[in-house]
Formats: structure tokens, C-alpha cells, sequence
């Protein structure tokens, strides 16, 4: 057996190992870099008291014990600040501080990985469902789902938020519902998948006064119907993906850096050919992760409860080579680790996490035995440790 062989024997053994036992200590030092803490935002409910995490080592694929991380009212998506020290969590709730409007709160990770409240902040509208932090960390922005709206919130330099400083209200002549908002590459504009106004606005950003002023265009139209929820870009900055939930659909985009500018390429199922194209009753589409490579893409399908995997051509057209099954049930968020070798499912619906192996030569997902056990999962984010 040669030295190549040797070591790939290796490696598969070591995850065989981490699979059958995932939290077993490794005696092992760990390489450097691939030490990760994870934070799980949830729902509260009698599995789920509030924000979740354990570690994660992408060599082996050792997978720590859950453990509550701090207790707070249904922290449903989280986002990390740029200096992996403090995190920010939107509170689908009715109320902050006597303000209407559900809130952002802020927290400070500690050296135990666990979460201090540092402070709270009203969304302004209802419902806030995804927030993004900007490239510099002097604002975090959020979309509220049930007001239709975006709201800008300053980091102070302790890591808290403050009052808002910037707020759009979307209109249309449907019910505007703000699914996530995302942040261009180059910080200078965020973009808002609207699901209600089957639109993606495009906003200029100033992060550092936290105002939103409407791009030129304002927006960028999908097919009627198709109800667009999540968005990412390319890590080429060429291009941009968004997932429909309605349609079952994925909608790849050329972007245009300089102008903030989104043109529609093209537009693909994320079903396999059998289950034909459109809706489908009961079933809906939830997140899109785009690997670090670059080479592939994937989006989550609820009700169907598999994850799509697409590879991604030079030209930035998707094509779809796997339907992988979750293993959870309503994989409503997933998420790689940061070294794209394991992706992450969430069942919202099982109560449950599964880890799979990325295939780095096609994308294609292999499922391993790690089970983690987690209340309404709902969002996956991670951090470098130690």
C-alpha cells in the first residue's frame, strides 16, 4: 500500500470511528484550524429553552455534546460578528422592551463557549426571521417576515446593538414578507428576498450610518408565484443564487459588482425529473448554501425532506446531480462547516441533527451514523476554536 493509500485508510477510519461514537475523547492533538464551535438557534418548546452548541472537528469528525448555550425566547436565525467573539440572534416575539416589533439580541461568547445577553433591540416590524452583519461589524441588518420590512441596527464596540437607524418598509400589491437579507461581497449593498412581492430589492448600504437607500434598480423580479426566501452569492462574487420556497425552484443570477445589479441566468428545479416540475402540496423549499470551492451548490426541500446538490458550471448555470435524503424530517436550515467537508442537516420537524461527508471531487453527500439531539432546530452557524 502506498503513502497516499495509507493516509486515506486513515482518514476513513477515523471518521468510522467518530460515526460510531461522536463524542469520544481523541488522544490525538488536533490540526490546526480544524477545531469549530457550533451554535444552533431553535424555537422554544419542551425539547428547546433557547440557543444551543457543541464542537465540531472537521478532521476526524468528532461531534461534542449539545449543551444549552443560553436561555432566551425563540432565537430562531443567528449570525456571527466578523471578530468571532460575539453573536446576534433575531427573537420571534411580540414586543422588546415595550417596543412592538419582534427584536435582535446581542451576545458575547465566552471561553466556555456559552452566551452572555448583552443587550436587546426592537426589529420595529413583526416577525423577524434572518439577519445578516456587515463586512466591517458596525451594523446588523434584519428581515421581518410578518411586517413586509428591513431594519438596521448599529454594533456598538462592545459588541451590543442599539436603536434603529435605518427601516424600509416594503409595499407591493400583495402582503410584502421579507425572507432574509444579505450582504454583497463588497459590503456596499444588501439584497432582501421579498416572498411575498416575488422581488429581490436591492438596497445601498452605508454601514456605517446603518441607512438603506434603495439601488437602481430597486429590485429584481422572479417568476410570479415562486415566492423567493433565501439568498447567496457565489464565492467568485459572479454570481448569486436564490431559493423559491413556492415553486420548489432554484434561480441562478450574473451580478454585476459595480452596480449592485442582478440578471437572472436561469432558473432550475430542485426536485429530481420524476416528481416533475411546480408545486407540490405540502412540500417547500428552505435554504441555499453555496460551497467554498465554488463547484456546487445545495437547498434544502421540506416535505420532500432531501437536500438538492448542484454543480455549478463556469458560467454559473446549476445542474442538479443528487437529491440527498436529510435524514432529519423538515430540513428547514442546514449548514457546511466552514472547510466544506461535512454539511450539517436540521429537523425542525424531528427534533434532530444528521452529519454528512461531502464528496469534494462531485459535491455529492454521504450520510454518516452522527445524530445530535436538539429541540425545533432552525439555524447552524460556526465559529473557529480552540
Amino acid at each position: 500500500m502506498n503513502h497516499r493509500h495509507f493516509l486515506r485508510h486513515l482518514l476513513l477510519a477515523s471518521t468510522a470511528i467518530a460515526c460510531l461514537a461522536a463524542t469520544a475523547p481523541i488522544s490525538a492533538a488536533p490540526a490546526a484550524g480544524s477545531q469549530f464551535r457550533a451554535y444552533v438557534g431553535t424555537y422554544n418548546g419542551k425539547k428547546s429553552q433557547g440557543i444551543y452548541t457543541f464542537t465540531f472537528n472537521a478532521v476526524t469528525g468528532e461531534v461534542g455534546k449539545p449543551e444549552l448555550a443560553v436561555e432566551t425566547m425563540n432565537a430562531s436565525f443567528l449570525a456571527v460578528h466578523p471578530d468571532g467573539k460575539h453573536l446576534y440572534a433575531v427573537g420571534e416575539v411580540s414586543a422588546v422592551d415595550g417596543k412592538k416589533g419582534g427584536g435582535v439580541s446581542a451576545f458575547a461568547i465566552q471561553p466556555d463557549g456559552k452566551l452572555k445577553l448583552l443587550s436587546q433591540a426592537s426589529t420595529v416590524g413583526s416577525g423577524p426571521c434572518h439577519l445578516s452583519v456587515d463586512k466591517t461589524g458596525r451594523t446588523v441588518l434584519a428581515a421581518n417576515y410578518g411586517g413586509g420590512s428591513v431594519v438596521a441596527l448599529p454594533i456598538k464596540a462592545d459588541g451590543s446593538v442599539g436603536d434603529h437607524t435605518g427601516f424600509v418598509q416594503h409595499e407591493g400589491k400583495s402582503q410584502p414578507n421579507a425572507h432574509s437579507v444579505n450582504i454583497s461581497p463588497d459590503n456596499r449593498f444588501a439584497f432582501v428576498a421579498d416572498l411575498g412581492l416575488n422581488k429581490v430589492l436591492s438596497y445601498k448600504l452605508d454601514a456605517e450610518k446603518g441607512t438603506l437607500v434603495a439601488n437602481d434598480p430597486a429590485f429584481t423580479a422572479v417568476t410570479p408565484g415562486s415566492g423567493p426566501r433565501h439568498f447567496t452569492f457565489h464565492p467568485s462574487g459572479k454570481f448569486a443564487y436564490l431559493i423559491n420556497e413556492r415553486n420548489l425552484t432554484m434561480t441562478a443570477f450574473s451580478y454585476d459588482a459595480a452596480k449592485g445589479v442582478l440578471t437572472e441566468i436561469h432558473t432550475v428545479s430542485t426536485l429530481p425529473a420524476a416528481d416533475g416540475p411546480g408545486p407540490k402540496p405540502g412540500w417547500s423549499t428552505a435554504e441555499v448554501v453555496a460551497h467554498p470551492s465554488g463547484k456546487f451548490l445545495y437547498g434544502s426541500n421540506r416535505g420532500h425532506d432531501t437536500i438538492a446538490v448542484f454543480s455549478v458550471a463556469a458560467d454559473g448555470k446549476l445542474a442538479l446531480v443528487q437529491n440527498a435524503a436529510a435524514e432529519v424530517k423538515t430540513p428547514r436550515n442546514f449548514n457546511l462547516d466552514p472547510t466544506g467537508q461535512w454539511l450539517f442537516t436540521e429537523g425542525q420537524g424531528s427534533d434532530t441533527l444528521a452529519v454528512f461527508r461531502v464528496n469534494a471531487a462531485n459535491g455529492t453527500l454521504r450520510p454518516t451514523d452522527i445524530r445530535l439531539e436538539i429541540g425545533t432546530p432552525v439555524c447552524l452557524k460556526f465559529i473557529p476554536w480552540k
